[in-house]
């Protein structure tokens, strides 16, 4: 591990996210193809989010990334993708117009958790969730400005909810009820849209440490 490398995958990673300073963030399976469902939707909700004139950033692999890479590229928005270096090589996907790449999984993380004004999740695995949790605790312990955390996809998602429901906050008691309002699961693509068009512009950048300091 070198820490010269280290440095220099987040220096990038944060001078490419101060040319978008409105965008929102997708993340989900890599492994979907066209005709899924979510793949499908995460494409339309892309290209309706750049026509407002968000930029998309993903991960900028297959599947989900993929699709919202997509769906903003085919409308004319800016399409961002973090793409991470693996042993089975992941390919940057053919819809970006702009990208950087990583070596190292927590700085690429760390770089995806400050990069939007909203994170939208769909379906996914291992990945996903490491995300979706990393994320889910920085806006718990307000390491980021308060942004909507949307979950997609009520098939995949009310499980683990009932889990963090039934097990996590009623059973053990290991967090408080108003942690459980810090995500929401929504379906219906016009509140999704609703729900991040509407909110104040965040100042959650890594760049802007005032709210962190203040609160």
């Amino acid at each position: 591990m070198n820490l010269n490398n280290i440095q220099e995958e987040f220096t990038k990673g944060f001078e490419l996210l101060k040319k978008y300073p409105k965008s929102v963030s997708f993340f989900g399976s890599s492994l979907f193809k066209e005709d899924n469902e979510h793949y499908r939707t995460a494409r339309r909700l892309a290209g309706q989010f750049a026509k407002l004139g968000y930029a998309i950033i993903t991960g900028a692999g297959g599947g989900i990334m993929e699709a919202a890479n997509r769906g903003a590229f085919e409308v004319g928005g800016q399409s961002v993708g973090l793409n991470i270096k693996l042993p089975e090589t992941q390919s940057p996907n053919k819809y970006l117009t702009d990208s950087t790449e990583f070596s190292y999984f927590f700085s690429r993380k760390t770089v995806l958790s400050f990069a939007a004004e909203a994170y939208l999740f769909f379906p996914g695995g291992f990945g996903t969730l490491d995300e979706f949790f990393e994320i889910l605790e920085l806006l718990h312990t307000k390491k980021i400005f308060p942004v909507p955390l949307i979950l997609v996809g009520s098939d995949y998602w009310n499980k683990l909810d009932d889990f963090i429901r039934q097990e996590v906050f009623k059973r053990h008691q290991a967090i408080k009820e108003k942690d459980m309002l810090i995500y929401q699961i929504v379906d219906d693509e016009e509140t999704i849209i609703k729900l991040v068009t509407e909110l104040p512009k965040a100042e959650n950048r890594v760049f802007s440490t005032e709210y962190r300091n203040n609160n």
